[in-house]
C-alpha cells in the first residue's frame, strides 16, 4: 500500500486494515519458518505497510 493510499483511509479502516496486515504477517512468517518461501520479500513489504498504517494511525491520533 502506497502511503497516498493510506491518508485517504478513514481511523476505522486503518485499524482493520492494520489486523489484516498484521495476520498476514504472522502467516508469511510461519509459513517460511516451515518451508523456505519463493518470495520472502513479502515478508519485508507486509511489514513496511505495516509500519505505514501504525505510523499514519499514531500520527492521527497526537493531532
Amino acid at each position: 500500500m502506497k502511503q497516498s493510499e493510506i491518508k485517504e483511509l478513514s481511523v476505522e479502516e486503518l485499524k482493520e486494515k492494520m489486523a489484516e496486515y498484521k495476520k498476514q504477517k504472522a502467516d508469511l512468517k510461519m509459513a517460511h519458518a516451515v518451508t523456505p518461501m519463493e518470495n520472502p520479500l513479502q515478508i519485508r513489504t507486509t511489514r513496511r505497510t505495516l509500519a505505514r498504517l501504525a505510523t499514519e494511525l499514531t500520527k492521527r491520533e497526537n493531532q
